[in-house]
């Protein structure tokens, strides 16, 4: 059965791959085509799980499973949660958002 992992890292994408076995053919993004950002528009890391999945899905016929992470800080109450990849803005920066 082939099914996506909603994601480009291929370090995840190898760890999946391996935690399924061969039952499963583990694909990537990348491996259907899909090089647009996905949605991540909810307020939860459920919902953009969710919303990733269904959207390739939905886009790309493909049966998707996805991810969502966050760094939840209990001294900034919570925050950044699902907005840690942009916390110091757009565009994107891990090196901006450590500092």
């Amino acid at each position: 059965m082939k099914i996506c992992f909603a994601t480009n890292n291929a370090k995840k994408i190898e760890e999946v791959k391996a935690a399924l076995g061969h039952n499963y053919e583990v694909v990537s993004l990348q491996d259907i085509g899909c090089f647009e950002e996905l949605p991540e528009t909810g307020d939860s890391l459920d919902y953009n799980a969710f919303e990733k999945a269904r959207y390739v899905k939905t886009n790309y016929g493909v049966d998707c499973f996805a991810d969502d992470t966050g760094l939840e800080v209990e001294a900034l109450d919570g925050a950044p949660g699902v907005y840690s990849g942009r916390f110091a803005g757009e565009p994107r920066s891990d090196e901006r958002n450590i500092e």
